[in-house]
């Protein structure tokens, strides 16, 4: 009975220790979950930046060619 008893103390104590800390995950999950939009949005701004650059050089471009 004592092994028993044991055994059940010991899948509890498991249990608890498995499911520790989620609120600390989940914070932190947000904070990365915010930098990688950030990320994300600065890319996508450099990215039109870049392409608006390349109509201003084509716009120059068929000027001169004229």
């Amino acid at each position: 009975m004592k092994k028993l008893v044991l055994m059940a103390a010991a899948i509890v104590a498991v249990s608890f220790a498995s499911c520790g800390n989620k609120a600390a995950n989940a914070g932190q999950a947000a904070a990365d979950s915010i930098r990688i939009a950030d990320s994300i949005a600065a890319v996508e701004a450099a990215a039109a930046e870049a392409a608006q650059a390349l109509d201003t050089i084509a716009a120059d471009s068929a000027v001169v060619a004229e």
